[in-house]
């Protein structure tokens, strides 16, 4: 069930100052060891802890919500057939050895071009699409076994350096399994297994979602008004299990907590009309903005978004936009790290 919600609300809405110094271009030395601002949605206070305190706030018997989607190096490069070496980002496999794919330099690689690509893989652009993406296809099935070989992490535009050897591990949750996503879920990257064992022995039950991040991590609001702006559709699969162990904590007023906004947006698609949750395979391109009514989620563990994008209209409407704005500008004045990398918020 996706609930369409007009806001009148202008993308220059969201937008704020951050220091460029604030964006993190490294994980932290250590992972669990970031910090954390805690926001109460409610009454807009907020105080400041760090990661290894999100067990002291996080209710007992609460469901923690994490979504287990693995990122894919699906960052390569190609040679066209003039020579020129040109970047291909794997969004999401299609039918007959085709893919859809951002390319650099969209505009230049025009249908019918030809590339060649490591291990003799050969491919055609046989469809430019609306969204500047292009569908691809290839002379033969590529395996995850490749894309470890020869790509690359696909960092987001912000971090600017090439990705490293570290990144194939500080770029990935520990509790990844599924491959699919172009990006990381980022609010997990914080969790520890020390971490996570904590909050399981305070009775905290964690349950695993599936949501495979797509382009529209990397692509920001163009249009004035947001409600002119369409979300990218993004893979998800919920299983029978967690699906019933959500429905009955709602149920019993237990709180269910999302790790993300990734878990956030597949939990409140996948929720029919008489407000339980289906398990299953779906797709979403569910945009939450102010105004929309949550059915699911009560707490949310989140990273500090961009300004401007989807992410940080969605915790607005969580957590309403003076909320929201306050505490990011006090995070700004304490110098927490930002976007990816950087620090995270529980919203509760």
């Amino acid at each position: 069930m996706i609930e369409k919600i007009q806001s009148g609300l202008k993308t220059s809405d969201f937008n704020f100052d951050l220091p460029q110094e604030l964006i993190a271009q490294e994980p932290s030395d250590k992972r669990g060891k970031d910090r954390l601002l805690v926001l109460n949605r409610n009454t807009g206070a907020y105080y400041d802890k760090y990661i290894d305190d999100f067990v002291d706030q996080i209710d007992e018997n609460s469901i923690l919500v994490v979504n287990n989607s693995k990122v894919r190096k699906a960052r390569v490069f190609a040679t066209s057939e003039t020579g020129g070496k040109v970047e291909f980002l794997f969004l999401e496999e299609l039918e007959d050895l085709s893919w859809n794919c951002m390319v650099t330099k969209s505009k230049k690689q025009r249908v019918g071009k030809r590339y060649t690509f490591e291990d003799n893989l050969e491919a055609t652009i046989v469809e430019s699409l609306e969204d500047s993406t292009k569908i691809v296809k290839f002379n033969k099935e590529i395996t995850e076994n490749w894309f470890s070989k020869y790509g690359h992490v696909p960092l987001p535009p912000y971090i600017k350096r090439e990705d490293s050897f570290s990144d194939e591990n500080r770029y990935q949750t520990i509790y990844a399994k599924n491959e699919g996503s172009v990006a990381a879920p980022t609010a997990g990257l914080h969790f520890t297994p020390e971490i996570l064992n904590k909050i399981k022995e305070k009775g905290v039950k964690i349950v695993e979602i599936t949501l495979h991040v797509g382009m529209g991590t990397f692509m920001p609001v163009r249009s004035e008004n947001l409600d002119e702006h369409d979300m990218h559709y993004e893979r998800y699969s919920i299983s029978d299990e967690v699906a019933k162990i959500i429905n009955d904590a709602k149920k019993n007023n237990i709180k269910i907590v999302a790790t993300g906004t990734t878990s956030v947006r597949t939990l409140e698609s996948a929720v029919d009309e008489n407000g339980l949750l289906k398990s299953g395979l779906g797709r979403t391109n569910l945009f939450i903005k102010p105004g929309y009514q949550f059915k699911i989620v009560d707490q949310l563990l989140t990273n500090f978004h961009t300004p401007e994008s989807t992410l940080l209209v969605l915790v607005s409407a969580f957590a309403s936009k003076k909320n929201i704005m306050n505490a990011y500008n006090h995070a700004i004045e304490e110098k927490y790290r930002f976007f990816s990398y950087g620090d995270a918020m529980f919203i509760k």
